[in-house]
């Protein structure tokens, strides 16, 4: 159906059809410039990037979704997917192409797109795959969205967050990784199930690598204000300290259950990642534990590294890394981690 010269569809007489549906006000000025139009460009379209599409859509998170795949049958088909439930979601435009010029002027990039590990294939030639891919990625993303924060979802999330940093030229602050928001999510559940209260009273975190490096922060535990472990001493409550390992054991191995299972996950990282792009597009200043640029924080030195620690997120990304505390066993835990992920790295030649 052919459009008039502002955009709105004829009839076939030529009659503009949202003039013949409304009428025009007298006296109109233009809409006010404070007025902010956001947009998300989802970079993959896979499960996990079709999984966070939609959690952002029913959330009513942004304006405007871009959907961008290397295959344009499957995404053509995602897009109108999507579209047809149009008139059961909060209107927002939703676009697809192949091409890096759609995600121009995106407030939130978020790249799912990665290789997949083949059977006996090492994590560094994973990783090497990996890093072609992003050199085709960020690059694009950066020069057709200067102003964007990046949010890297794609695994091995914390080397791949770097590399992201590396490759976009932006200032740390503008790239994070989904980090262990969602471990931290698994652990929040897990706890809560085992004291028998509600997860939203309990404040707990997973940080370090997203992976079996991964550091449970006991010592900062709390449930409805009290410190869990603080509590159960005062109390004279014995705990096995077995329990709570075997309880972060199980966040670690979470993710290989729902693999096993049903081959991938997708729903829990939708959520998580859509809580993030809320916080971030409305400037929320909530506290996330994600992946960011780590040195000098808990005593991590002797390379760039990305890890997950708590911080507080908004509008520019980043804002600041909150100030935890970390017993020395827990900082420990942390450096190792880093000094894991460096070696990794280190490998790379990047």
């Amino acid at each position: 159906m052919p459009k008039s010269s502002s955009g709105s569809y004829l009839g076939p007489g030529g009659l503009d059809l949202s003039q013949a549906f409304f009428k025009s006000i007298l006296h109109t000025a233009p809409p006010s410039p404070t007025k902010r139009h956001t947009k998300i460009s989802v970079i993959g379209a896979g499960n996990v990037g079709m999984a966070i599409a939609q959690t952002i859509l029913t959330q009513d998170i942004t304006d405007e979704l871009v959907l961008l795949d290397a295959v344009p049958d499957k995404l053509r088909g995602e897009m109108l997917d999507l579209q047809h439930a149009a008139a059961f979601l909060p209107r927002t435009k939703i676009h697809a192409s192949t091409d890096y010029s759609i995600t121009v002027g995106s407030d939130l990039c978020i790249v799912t797109a990665g290789a997949r590990q083949s059977e006996g294939e090492s994590r560094l030639n994973l990783l090497q795959r990996n890093l072609a891919m992003f050199k085709g990625i960020i690059p694009p993303l950066a020069r057709y969205s200067p102003h964007t924060v990046l949010l890297v979802v794609s695994n091995p999330v914390d080397v791949l967050t770097y590399i992201a940093w590396k490759l976009s030229g932006f200032p740390s602050n503008r790239v994070i990784g989904s980090g262990t928001n969602l471990d931290s999510s698994r652990f929040r559940f897990l706890m809560a199930d085992h004291l028998d209260v509600n997860a939203q009273d309990v404040q707990a975190y997973i940080v370090g690598e997203h992976g079996d490096s991964s550091v449970a922060l006991w010592s900062s535990i709390s449930i409805g204000g009290v410190p869990v472990l603080s509590f159960l001493e005062k109390q004279q409550i014995e705990y096995e300290k077995e329990t709570l390992e075997n309880i972060h054991k199980h966040v670690v191995e979470s993710a290989y259950e729902v693999i096993r299972l049903k081959g991938y996950t997708c729903w829990a990282i939708g959520y998580s990642v859509a809580s993030l792009a809320r916080t971030i597009l409305r400037d929320q200043k909530k506290i996330h534990p994600v992946s960011v640029l780590a040195n000098g924080f808990h005593g991590v030195y002797g390379g760039q590294v990305f890890l997950s620690l708590p911080a507080q997120l908004g509008r520019g990304g980043v804002l600041g890394v909150t100030n935890v505390h970390l017993t020395e066993e827990e900082a420990q835990k942390l450096r190792d981690s880093a000094k894991t992920i460096i070696e990794v790295q280190a490998e790379l030649g990047i």
